[in-house]
């Protein structure tokens, strides 16, 4: 069974909360720094930045600047875009992919060792039957008086075999200590990850560590940031009732995320195909307009089994990211919007906010 994917008119989700930079920030970016004399675009646009930072009251942390500088970019010619974006290709060393590439290749060393251990295994269950061969073919050779030096020969090429069982043996102990000890420091490595790689975004771990920081950032700052968790429509579920097709409905969407997200979103496996996006300095009505944008981007691109095209439908939960709400918290008030959503039937998605 094989799938693949098309998309159709495509529409990105460049909007995902630039509501959130208010035109105040723009319109006043000359009177709060100097702009008559810029000596580059980039430098005017390094200006605006940091200006509506001081317009929103933030400090300029390189955090905050960061952010600002994607939600700023949004709003920018094409030509200025493509200038500072290939910019940020050469100088960007991307520290998480590289997190990634290492955890990938830690878990193929695993599978490795693994493999090796199994053909030590296999080696010393053939060295076992040639013993038992040995002996099957000596019993028929004590049967003939005529053959006594040739049984000789046979005990000691069983004595070598037995030595060389010996040291087999000895060599699979020592492999399986290796390995065990391989495994447990793979296995601590593998709690500290922070990729799904099934679906090839973040994890659960990660995405908790990053609610919590965003909290503590809200906390301090008093800006507003939003979540919203997405899942297949369990309609389309139950349509399909097809594991293996839905698992890649699910990775399909996934990468819907990712392609559609901006860099300072997070995009995160939450578990059992649910999907989770933090949304950074996006306030709810922003989010529910992301919401919007994604549904009818994912309505309009559609899954391919064999000769059959499945439409993919999704539900989305938006809440708000506050200071005095855990994470377990936060996460349930998506779950909420989610079941709100199915609650009202002719709605992809719905609010449940935290006061």
């Amino acid at each position: 069974m094989a799938g693949a994917f098309r998309e159709r008119n495509r529409r990105d989700l460049d909007g995902f909360a630039t509501e959130t930079v208010t035109k105040r920030a723009s319109q006043s970016t000359s009177s709060v720094l100097d702009m008559e004399n810029p000596s580059s675009d980039v430098e005017i646009y390094a200006k605006e930045v940091l200006n509506s930072l001081i317009v929103n009251n933030l400090p300029p942390t390189p955090n905050n600047f960061s952010l600002y500088f994607d939600r700023l970019l949004e709003d920018k010619t094409e030509s200025l875009r493509k200038q500072i974006l290939a910019m940020l290709e050469l100088e960007n060393s991307n520290d998480e992919e590289n997190s990634v590439i290492l955890e990938k290749s830690l878990k193929k060393g695993f599978i490795s060792i693994k493999a090796i251990l199994v053909s030590t295994a296999n080696l010393y269950k053939n060295m076992s039957l040639m013993t038992k061969i040995l002996e099957k073919r000596k019993a028929e050779l004590t049967e003939h008086m005529d053959v006594k030096e040739a049984v000789k020969i046979i005990r000691m090429l069983e004595g070598d075999v037995a030595k060389l069982s010996a040291i087999l043996k000895t060599q699979s102990t020592q492999m399986k200590a290796i390995y065990d000890e391989t495994a447990a420091i793979v296995k601590n490595v593998e709690n500290e990850t922070i990729f799904d790689d099934k679906y090839g975004v973040h994890n659960k771990r990660y995405l908790f560590a990053k609610i919590a920081q965003e909290i503590g950032l809200v906390k301090e700052s008093d800006h507003k940031s939003s979540l919203i968790m997405i899942e297949l429509s369990r309609e389309l579920k139950q349509s399909v009732k097809n594991e293996k097709v839905i698992i890649l409905m699910t990775r399909t969407l996934a990468r819907l995320l990712l392609k559609t997200s901006r860099r300072s979103d997070v995009v995160a496996h939450y578990g059992n195909g649910q999907f989770v996006m933090l949304l950074k300095h996006t306030d709810i009505e922003s989010a529910k307009k992301a919401s919007e944008r994604l549904c009818f981007l994912v309505s309009n691109s559609n899954f391919f089994l064999e000769d059959t095209e499945i439409q993919l439908k999704i539900s989305i939960g938006v809440t708000n990211v506050t200071s005095h709400h855990s994470v377990e918290e936060i996460i349930v008030s998506a779950m909420d919007g989610i079941e709100k959503a199915y609650e009202l039937k002719d709605m992809d998605y719905a609010v449940s906010f935290r006061s």
